[in-house]
């Protein structure tokens, strides 16, 4: 049944032209009434529709052809089994009239000749002739030597296969061990990790509160007028300067000091201020210098 669905399947759909659709639901109806009937069943009810009938009308047709071409072949092996029966029996007939009926036949010629029989019928060869045994053994012979060599080679595939599953095998083993082991790793590198994800927020936090106190810092040193041109060493060297300044004004200012202790002199009061004014002005010119050289230095 199911070679005869696959062969609808492949068939193409078949229309009987000038047939009406009663005509077809009819036929469909008898080929099912006669399936049906040789199954012991009772055909399904069901909706007959424009497509289940052509379905069905394919089927049938299909199935009507392959019965009649089924019918054809077993006719055909009716017949030739009616004229093997009439063969055998003339051969019979020969065979006792000669003397050499099988009910005549001593039993070991009977078991020879049935031996040789099932021989011929095993190396599939129509008659007894000693070439035909030959011809046969030596296909047999043939058939053997190449079996042997593909039984040689399916040997040595076997054991090919049979090392690469050992391999397979250890492999196998060995990724089942690793797979524990990193199981097994899995809990104390969760807890680092997590670790390691809270260092690296306070990292994120401290980043950001340095960055944003490195801003303030930039913010104030460009409020103050700060230039990359003013560096440590520039500094230091201007407060070794400022210190020797501050020596060598120093007498310059105990004498000040000293001469507000004097009676009030208008004139040389004012001599002695455009005297100090000179000089504190010298001062400042010397400081302004050194401090453009060591600027100067180095740049």
């Amino acid at each position: 049944m199911s070679d005869v669905i696959s062969t609808v399947a492949d068939a193409p759909a078949t229309d009987a032209k000038g047939s009406s659709d009663a005509a077809r639901i009819a036929e469909v109806k008898a080929w099912l009434a006669s399936q049906f009937d040789a199954a012991g069943k009772d055909v399904p009810d069901f909706e007959y529709t424009h497509r289940s009938v052509a379905h069905l009308y394919n089927l049938a047709t299909v199935s009507q052809a392959k019965t009649q071409a089924a019918n054809i072949v077993a006719n055909d092996f009716r017949q030739k089994a009616a004229e093997y029966r009439s063969q055998a029996a003339r051969i019979r007939e020969i065979l006792e009239n000669v003397g050499l009926a099988q009910e005549t036949l001593p039993s070991n010629v009977v078991s020879s000749a049935q031996v040789l029989a099932n021989v011929a019928n095993l190396l599939n060869i129509r008659d007894t002739e000693l070439s035909s045994f030959l011809v046969a053994m030596g296909d047999i012979s043939l058939r053997k030597t190449g079996v042997e060599e593909k039984r040689a080679k399916v040997q040595k595939e076997s054991k090919i296969l049979l090392d690469y599953t050992r391999k397979a095998i250890q492999r196998l083993t060995y990724l089942k061990r690793t797979l524990a082991q990193l199981e097994d790793d899995v809990a104390p590198c969760e807890a680092q990790m997590e670790n390691w994800k809270t260092n690296l927020a306070v990292m994120a936090s401290k980043e950001r509160q340095y960055l944003q106190q490195y801003n303030n810092y930039k913010a104030l040193l460009n409020r103050v007028g700060y230039t990359p041109e003013i560096n440590h060493g520039v500094l230091v060297e201007m407060a070794e300067h400022r210190k020797d300044l501050e020596k060598k004004t120093k007498p310059i200012l105990d004498t000040l000091r000293s001469y507000q202790d004097l009676p009030p002199d208008k004139a040389l009061a004012a001599l002695a201020i455009e005297d100090k004014k000179r000089q504190y002005a010298a001062a400042e010119k010397y400081l302004e210098d050194v401090l453009q050289s060591a600027l100067a230095t180095s740049d």
